[in-house]
């Protein structure tokens, strides 16, 4: 259906009763007259789908610098909000919102080398929530801005135009498609709702992983850079022997980014010497890649200008961790480097997958290159997702069943690059919050993919397990042993010392039996608003209930879930002395007393 409202405000009626004001052009700080806005909707299950069309009946062009849509607003002393979005700042998915609060979320480019994200934002109280964001096939370079004055918190769709636009007497100016979903609870079903719209209308498909994709991870990375490949295989009886399968082969191997032979010390003969050591202990090797890098140095660089992303002022585009520049992702000569590279790694060294790293990877800024072919420099971060797709598809060319973790560091996740790998990553967590944030969005978005809770010396205290198994994360980490490297930058901090090899024997094997990695994650309990904070994962006839708190004093807990029919037996199945207990179906409350976590089997 379509709406004309004249003037410049338009409402929306939300299941509060009150109208707000909903869309609005800005030109400087000066409201326009003699425009109206036409509002198609449709509506596709909770979401409510609309495109606005502001006209300009006036008798003289208007200059317009933004557009505004899909205000909604929602009141509460406590709300809590989930905004994907990335900076160098890596800041929580989810956290509450306080007075004064504001966040641009922009999805384009907000550093060098961080931007992207998911296009959506949710606002929440303990009763609503309330979402809204883009229904776009591709990324749009919008904002969802975030703001708090009082007791009243919106969100809403900005678009800011680099030049203004001027519109002439009688045209039209469109918004992108986009949405708004009301329900009540966190952002879990809000997040999940929008990836089903996204696979009926566009037919996005969440991945589903390989069986190897949950297969305990040790990483080399502990050695860091100049690690050796003897430090590797003597590392590995001790990988064996603790119960990993995957170990992932980090920096340092190459030359520098962009050229990504193997440099002198390690050389093309010590990977395959390595991955041969690998697959004769029965384990798996994936290879560490930081693709669309390339250093100012690089023979990349110096001798393939025609793959550099160049900026509107000719400038490239830096990616500041490893003061690299960026290539056009969707340059042909990008890609078939690209391509060339997959078969090297797979094909020649004898690799079984890769973990793509580097925050530059979830976006990139448009693209001024001539090489690049391009119909528009905003194409580039637009249609990134195909380099993904390209080498995603290469790579099960290849080797079919290769492991593709896509590691974009501390950013919020692209949306669009999802499809294009089989396993996810908690990212460079900052904390064990943040591992647990990013499995809930995770499992939202893609049930069917695999998460790696990333090495456990980025969790709380480094030995937080507890948050990787209690959410249904792949278990990690980078422990060296006997030894160091002596050119090691933490000193040590990774050695693998008789406190955290006791861990892992207990946790590891937890792992393995429970694999609640496997599970089906439930959405039980309202982040932020039920305490303790709790993760249910669903396996085997059994739910397995995770709840985390610095302290809790033995308060009542409901356990969510359960058949008022039935007694169910819980079980402390992390407990170093597993404790038994019976609780009833029609009154499943427990009163734990427990420091950091309380993790249950109840079956």
């Amino acid at each position: 259906m379509k709406k004309l409202i004249a003037g410049i405000l338009l409402p929306l009626l939300l299941s509060c009763g009150r109208e707000i004001p909903q869309d609005r052009l800005l030109s400087g700080n000066r409201t326009l007259k003699d425009i109206a806005a036409v509002v198609e909707t449709s509506a596709s299950g909770s979401m409510n789908i609309r495109t606005v069309a502001f006209v300009n009946n006036g008798p003289a062009p208007v200059s317009i610098d933004a557009m505004e849509t899909s205000l909604v607003e929602i009141k509460g002393a406590d709300v809590w909000t989930f905004q994907p979005s990335s900076t160098s700042e890596r800041k929580d998915w989810a956290f509450p919102v306080e007075n004064g609060f504001y966040q641009r979320n922009y999805l384009g480019m907000n550093d060098s080398d961080y931007g992207g994200g998911i296009p959506m934002v949710c606002l929440w109280t303990k009763d609503r929530s309330i979402s809204v964001g883009l229904a776009e096939p591709t990324i749009r370079l919008v904002s969802m801005p975030v703001e708090r004055k009082g007791n009243v918190t919106r969100a809403r769709i900005r678009q800011d135009f680099e030049t203004p636009v001027i519109l002439q007497p009688g045209d039209t100016l469109r918004s992108f498609r986009q949405f708004v979903m009301e329900g009540t609870g966190d952002f879990f079903q809000p997040l999940r709702n929008y990836t089903s719209y996204m696979k009926e209308t566009f037919g996005f498909a969440s991945p589903v992983s390989p069986e190897s994709a949950y297969e305990p991870v040790w990483c080399a990375w502990g050695y860091e850079r100049q690690f050796t490949v003897d430090e590797v295989i003597g590392t590995l009886p001790k990988v064996v022997e603790l119960g990993f399968t995957w170990v992932d082969i980090d920096d340092g191997y190459q030359w520098c980014e962009g050229d990504w032979e193997a440099n002198d010390r390690i050389g093309a003969a010590g990977m395959r010497r390595l991955t041969e050591a690998v697959h004769n202990a029965g384990l798996k090797a994936k290879i560490w890649w930081a693709p669309l890098a390339a250093d100012p140095g690089s023979n990349l660089a110096k001798n393939h200008p025609e793959m550099l992303l160049l900026q509107k002022d000719g400038t490239h585009e830096d990616i500041s961790w490893w003061d690299s520049w960026y290539l056009s992702p969707v340059n042909p000569y990008t890609q078939k480097y690209t391509l060339d590279l997959v078969d090297m790694f797979l094909k020649d060294w004898g690799y079984d997958g890769f973990k793509l790293d580097g925050q530059h990877l979830n976006l990139c800024a448009p693209d001024y290159n001539p090489a690049s072919g391009l119909a528009s420099p905003g194409d580039a971060p637009e249609r990134m997702p195909e380099f993904f797709k390209a080498l995603y598809e290469r790579a099960q060319s290849d080797l079919p069943g290769a492991l593709v973790q896509l590691c974009p560091c501390g950013d919020a996740f692209n949306f669009f690059n999802l499809p294009y790998i089989n396993q996810a990553v908690a990212s460079d967590p900052t904390s064990s919050r943040q591992i647990r944030q990013k499995r809930m969005a995770f499992a939202a978005m893609a049930p069917g993919l695999a998460y790696y809770a990333d090495h456990v010396e980025l969790s709380d205290g480094g030995l937080d397990f507890a948050s990787q198994v209690g959410v249904g994360g792949v278990i990690g980490t980078k422990f060296t042993w006997p030894k160091p490297n002596p050119h090691a930058t933490e000193n040590g901090g990774s050695l693998l010392t008789e406190e955290k090899e006791a861990l892992l024997r207990k946790w590891v094997p937890i792992y393995k039996e429970k694999m609640l990695s496997k599970g089906t994650y439930l959405n039980l309990y309202n982040y932020g608003f039920d305490k303790p904070e709790a993760h249910v994962i669903s396996k085997d006839g059994a739910l397995y209930y995770a709840f985390y708190a610095d302290e809790w004093d033995g308060k009542p807990i409901e356990l969510r879930g359960l058949d008022a029919s039935k007694t169910y037996t819980v079980t402390e199945y992390t407990a170093d002395t597993p404790v038994t207990y019976e609780v009833k179906g029609d009154n499943p409350v427990i009163k734990p007393v427990f420091k950091g976590n309380y993790l249950i089997e109840v079956k």
